[in-house]
This record gives C-alpha cells, sequence and structure tokens, in this order.
C-alpha cells in the first residue's frame, strides 16, 4: 500500500473477485489478499471503526467467521466488548436461534440467550453486506435477547443485491461497495 493512495482505493485492490465461487454466477469478492497486508487490515478495521466513534457503544457483535475477524478488531477500536453468533450447534449455553436466506441459500445463526445485558447498545460488524440476510439476522438476534442495535458497519457492499434495504431503518455503514 502507498501512503499516497486513497485509502478505500488501496484496500480495495487487496480484495480479488473469484467468478463462479461458490457456485455458478456469484462473483465472489475474496478478502484473503487484504488480510495478509497488515497495512490494509489495520486501514480496513478503522474506516469500519471511525463512523461510530462517540456512539458509546456497549458490545460489538460479530457472525461467523469473517465477522469474527472484524467484529473483534472493531470492538477493540471502539473500546468495547464483543458478541459471537456462531452456527447452529456450537455454542455451549442456551441460545436463541434465527433463519434466514443469503446470496446462495438459506442459514441459521445462533447467539446465546444471556449473551447482552438488556438494553445494551450494539454494533453489528460483518465483511460484507449481499442480501442483507446475515446482518438482518444478527439484528433480530441482538433485539430478541434485549439489546438495542445502534448501528451495522460491513466492509463490502455488494449494492446491486439491495442487502441495504433489508437493515434498514437501522444506520449501516459500509467501506467498499461493488
Amino acid at each position: 500500500m502507498k501512503a499516497s493512495d486513497n485509502p478505500v482505493e488501496s484496500v480495495r485492490r487487496l480484495i480479488r473477485a473469484v467468478p463462479d465461487f461458490p457456485k455458478p454466477g456469484i462473483m465472489y469478492r475474496d478478502i484473503t489478499p487484504m488480510l495478509a497486508d497488515p497495512g490494509a487490515l489495520a486501514l480496513s478495521v478503522e474506516l469500519m471503526a471511525n463512523p461510530f466513534r462517540g456512539g458509546k457503544f456497549d458490545l460489538v457483535v460479530g457472525a461467523e467467521s469473517r465477522g469474527f475477524i472484524f467484529g473483534v478488531a472493531v470492538a477493540q477500536a471502539l473500546g468495547c466488548g464483543f458478541v459471537p453468533v456462531r452456527k447452529p450447534g456450537k455454542l455451549p449455553s442456551k441460545a436463541v436461534s434465527v433463519s434466514y436466506s443469503l446470496e446462495y441459500g438459506q442459514d441459521s445463526l445462533e447467539m446465546h440467550a444471556d449473551a447482552l445485558p438488556r438494553g445494551a447498545k450494539v454494533l453489528v460488524v460483518d465483511d460484507l453486506l449481499a442480501t442483507g440476510g446475515t446482518l438482518k439476522a444478527c439484528c433480530e438476534l441482538v433485539e430478541r435477547v434485549g439489546g438495542t442495535v445502534g448501528g451495522a458497519t460491513a466492509l463490502i457492499e455488494l449494492e446491486a443485491l439491495g442487502g441495504r434495504a433489508r437493515i434498514a431503518p437501522r444506520d449501516v455503514h459500509t467501506v467498499i461497495r461493488f
């Protein structure tokens, strides 16, 4: 990454497009080259966290698996704790569950029933906003266990899939839009 580059473009250039993955017709945005660059990774976290600084969040929630990568880092940047949202059967204590649609199928997510103090202000974090299914499911889990969604942030948004509308009226910030 060059110091003179536009920060967003510096990160965007390290995201690889992989056609027809995981199935034909999908243009997968592979973040692994960006994750391997320490400067780009740090910049990505800052770009995701900055709009929410001063928002007095109690916790950050991130969905398995890439939401864990960015969620923990954004939580640290904001001085918050982190709550994982997992795939079914992965949590050891009583959990609540939400099923949802994603760009190429159906899935479910779970959160510990006691993960959030009642009224906790939460920032939901993921790597990608596509159809909005994952972020919406995370928001529903937060609200179901008594938290308040104060916003959502993702590194990448696939605008043509309209996911932002599924998260409305919540405040959604994305860094890179394809």
